[in-house]
């Protein structure tokens, strides 16, 4: 084979192993380079309160971060919040982060890049696999860059939806300041029209007296009769009484009161209903139905006295004051009352029963009286 020909062969070889490595060396200057910033980058340092020559650690600027958030931040409730400010202060806080990545991703490809120097063996990668994109984040191999890269991904997508969420709460926070703005707008309204509509009234009031409207009236210079069935009360209480009453207001122990009479008036028509389901007299299984239910009405009448030791307590009259129900006499009560309505029950049947009797009577009777008058009619 000629030297022509070898020379073809080892072309991408000789351009591998001697001018790769240039390659490499050179880039990894430029990306290890980190000490020249640019303005923007500097001004970002300025903003957050750090050293300018770029030597701050992620921790730190985190902290520095925070501590302008409390400061600056517009839902802090510090009394130096300003979201302009704090739009700034982000931006920078992002811009610095940003800067401390490519720092630590030209650090970790520089040490890589020295030790594949030293070890020519593996410099042998594909020349196609050095024009691998991942927007200029990692080094090393491609399966670390792309380990790198989606790293890096996740941190992009978690500030974009902190980002997201802290738009999202100042949004909802001036909705909700506007609702409240215009709820107190429209009670200051509401408030001025009836303001205005009452001293229109008093205005009118006061006229009219003084031309004399109310003089032809019936009372007119009379004392006022609404005090009569007691002189000595006051004015004022009893205005105040009658208020609350007009607007159906109840002291407690009348509430409780009425809860009692018609918690007993419910459970006395129960225990009746039992009682009508039952025969007269009560069969061995009915009787002991009967006392099922009693044993149930004795626990509610139980609760319902510990009621009228509440109301008792309360009361404000001695002669309003209450005894207890007992089991015994409403036992009696509803026996007795269930005995009266089948008695009134029988007695209303066997009225209904002589009505019909009467008038079956009345009906042949009259059927018989017409008989009689066709035959004296036919015999004519």
């Amino acid at each position: 084979m000629s030297c022509s020909g070898l020379l073809w062969l080892h072309r991408g070889d000789l351009f591998h192993r001697a001018l790769l490595p240039l390659y490499r060396s050179t880039n990894v200057r430029a990306l290890s380079h980190g000490r020249r910033m640019s303005p923007g980058l500097k001004d970002s340092y300025r903003v957050l309160q750090l050293p300018a020559d770029g030597d701050s650690s992620q921790a730190e600027v985190r902290d520095a971060y925070h501590l302008l958030a409390k400061l600056y931040h517009p839902d802090s409730g510090a009394p130096t919040a300003d979201a302009a400010l704090f739009a700034r202060i982000e931006e920078a806080y992002r811009a610095v982060l940003a800067h401390l990545a490519r720092q630590k991703y030209a650090s970790q490809y520089s040490t890589q890049a020295g030790g594949e120097e030293d070890d020519p063996s593996k410099g042998n990668a594909f020349q196609h696999r050095q024009y691998i994109n991942y927007e200029g984040v990692g080094s090393g191999t491609p399966s670390q860059r792309e380990r790198q890269y989606r790293q890096f991904r996740v941190d992009r997508a978690t500030d974009q939806v902190l980002e997201y969420r802290r738009k999202e709460m100042e949004r909802s926070a001036a909705d909700e300041g506007a609702m409240i703005e215009r709820d107190i707008r429209i009670r200051s309204r509401q408030t001025k029209i009836t303001q205005a509509v009452e001293r229109l009234v008093e205005d009118l009031i006061q006229e009219s007296m003084a031309r004399g409207d109310f003089q032809n009236l019936s009372g007119s210079g009379k004392p006022l009769s609404k005090f009569q069935h007691n002189p000595y009360a006051d004015p004022a209480t009893h205005n105040l009484n009658r208020i609350l009453i007009d607007n159906g207001y109840q002291p407690e122990w009348i509430v409780l009161q009425k809860e009692i009479r018609e918690n007993l008036a419910k459970l006395r028509a129960g225990l009746l209903k039992a009682r009508a389901q039952l025969g007269d007299p009560m069969m061995p299984q009915e009787q002991l139905k009967w006392q099922e239910r009693c044993g149930n009405f004795a626990v509610d009448l139980a609760n319902l006295n510990k009621r009228v030791d509440t109301f008792n307590l309360i009361v404000p009259l001695l002669n309003q004051q209450q005894v207890h129900f007992s089991l015994k006499r409403e036992v009696e009560r509803a026996t007795r009352e269930d005995k009266e309505q089948r008695e009134d029950r029988k007695r209303r049947e066997k009225e209904q029963r002589q009505k019909e009797r009467e008038r079956e009577s009345d009906m042949a009777q009259n059927s018989r009286q017409g008989l009689f008058a066709w035959m004296q009619n036919l015999l004519k």
